[in-house]
């Protein structure tokens, strides 16, 4: 499950609004509104950055954007108190004890596959394997995705660039025409701007949003995988406790047995 992450939202929605009110201040909306200048920095960068990767990655991080906005509802110390309470009484009452609890879990949760393959009888080496392939995956897919917000906050600047380019060739083409100079210029400072608020206020902060959230969810898997491989193995919750300590960070530890 996730939660809203009001800390995205509050700085994005935070910073855009702090422009916005610093263009009302000194003048109106519409001087910063250019088509031109709009068109080449993002469809410019949207085309561009999909240069670099295939369409599959780029529709794939545009998912992922409104994951940033949503966070683990789940904390690695809480899934580890959760899985040592599950070992401790699966090594009691037996691993099919497990499929009591797999029916409020999620269908498709890296939590409830770990244990139904225990549940299956699998050797813990075998879960091992399997599970950590996964990871491998998700690790891969979101690196993807941060790649492609990366590239993007590296092509917005450069599109703005162009544009500015752009502008200024048809100022100085048109130096005859008074009436052009003016919309030359908009296009040769607008889009500069755009580049700059899309990279450092749009791309580069989902990007490392998305890298924090799956190193977290990393956390969180590993979590679950050496759970269900120890609860596989049949072994002792209290050795179970040591190991997931060594996972989680000083701060989160957990004392089950304490």
């Amino acid at each position: 499950m996730h939660k809203i992450d009001y800390a995205t939202i509050i700085g994005l929605f935070g910073s855009f609004t702090l422009i916005t009110a610093a263009v009302l201040i000194g003048g109106s909306m519409s001087s910063f509104f250019n088509l031109p200048a709009v068109l080449i920095v993002l469809g410019g960068t949207y085309l561009v950055t999909t240069i670099s990767f295939s369409m599959s990655e780029v529709i794939r991080a545009q998912k992922l954007i409104g994951l940033t906005l949503f966070g683990r509802s789940v904390q690695p110390n809480y899934a580890a108190y959760a899985m040592l309470e599950l070992a401790e009484k699966c090594r009691g009452k037996g691993v099919l004890h497990l499929q009591q609890h797999m029916q409020a879990l999620e269908e498709d949760s890296f939590q409830r596959k770990s244990l139904q393959l225990v549940v299956d009888g699998l050797p813990a080496d075998e879960v091992n394997r399997i599970l950590q392939n996964d990871l491998n995956g998700m690790v891969a897919r979101h690196n993807s995705s941060s790649g492609v917000l990366r590239k993007a906050a590296e092509v917005a600047p450069a599109m703005g660039l162009i544009g500015t380019l752009v502008g200024l060739v048809q100022m100085l083409s048109n130096l005859n025409d008074p009436t052009t100079i003016g919309p030359a210029m908009a296009v040769a400072l607008l889009t500069t701007f755009y580049g700059a608020v899309l990279a450092n206020m749009f791309f580069s902060p989902l990007a490392t949003k998305l890298e924090r959230n799956s190193s977290n969810e990393v956390l969180l898997n590993r979590v679950f995988m050496l759970g269900a491989a120890s609860i596989g193995r049949q072994e002792n919750p209290r050795r179970l406790e040591m190991l997931l300590n060594t996972l989680l960070p000083p701060s989160n530890r957990v004392q089950y047995f304490s």
